[in-house]
């Protein structure tokens, strides 16, 4: 099971880079999203959870800040925000796992 969520993110990854530098379908976002659901509940667990959901807010917050840099800017911002896209769906499943924890404890 660990193989399956370290390949979904890596192929998340890609695919974010990819559809930031121009190669698009519109299954995207969908794609990135359900990617990001493995990751989150196959990849991040335990002592790891606090500083994935610190290091994704943050990555959220700042998606769209770079569009400011020349040339590259517009290329980086999408990256960034399709990395966020990507990235979401496991907060989401990270935090929720953490909620449940903390309610066992």
């Amino acid at each position: 099971m660990q193989n399956i969520g370290r390949l979904a993110f890596i192929l998340g990854v890609i695919i974010a880079i990819a559809a930031g530098l121009g190669v698009s379908a519109p299954q995207v976002p969908l794609v990135l999203a359900i990617l990001g659901l493995v990751v989150g509940f196959l990849n991040v667990g335990g002592r790891e959870s606090n500083n994935f959901l610190i290091a994704g807010i943050a990555l959220s917050a700042s998606a769209g800040s770079l569009a400011v840099l020349p040339e590259v800017g517009s290329y980086v911002t999408a990256i960034a925000g399709n990395v966020a896209v990507f990235v979401g769906p496991a907060l989401l499943v990270v935090a929720l796992k953490s909620l449940i924890s903390a309610g066992h404890d």
